[in-house]
């Protein structure tokens, strides 16, 4: 009887870390996307969990899930991308490359317009940081993953910080 009682509580314990991890996984979430391996990670992201969506050049680093998605050059573009990632994520905090302001300042003002669109639609600000782009590859060794566009302007490279949404 004392087995039988502690496997059913064993039993509750994990359905219940179970529902919690599911529950805790669509808070993050907000939209429909279509690529599985990138709705699944940002389905697991927890509060301040990063991914990063990179130029067809940055370097990815063993640790983090990679996500392919170029195929060839300029195709999909980085705000394609950032564009379906944004609709579906919950964004607190970006992180940037100082160089992206001063080498590619045409689409660092388009990140800049649909970064400050996606506040307020979600009603929260986010945070914008900048690093040297040394610092920014570094910072990329502990993301959750490096999704890979098919863009060459030199430092389109973003890392988005997760929020909750409540």
């Amino acid at each position: 009887m004392f087995w039988l009682r502690l496997f059913i509580q064993y039993m509750t314990l994990l359905c219940l870390f179970l529902l919690f991890t599911y529950l805790e996984s669509q808070l993050m979430k907000k939209h429909a996307l279509l690529n599985a391996p990138l709705s699944h990670v940002i389905a697991t992201m927890g509060h301040t969990d990063q991914l990063v969506v990179g130029d067809a050049g940055l370097p990815i680093p063993a640790a983090p899930e990679r996500i392919d998605l170029a195929v060839s050059q300029g195709v999909p573009r980085f705000m394609d991308v950032v564009r379906a990632i944004t609709e579906e994520m919950q964004i607190e905090r970006v992180i940037m490359a100082r160089e992206f302001t001063e080498v590619s300042p045409a689409l660092h003002a388009e990140l800049l317009a649909h970064l400050q669109h996606i506040a307020k639609a979600q009603n929260k600000a986010i945070i914008f940081d900048y690093v040297s782009h040394e610092e920014f590859k570094l910072a990329t060794h502990t993301s959750k993953a490096v999704v890979r566009t098919g863009e060459c302007t030199p430092y389109a490279n973003v890392i988005f910080v997760s929020g909750v949404v409540f």
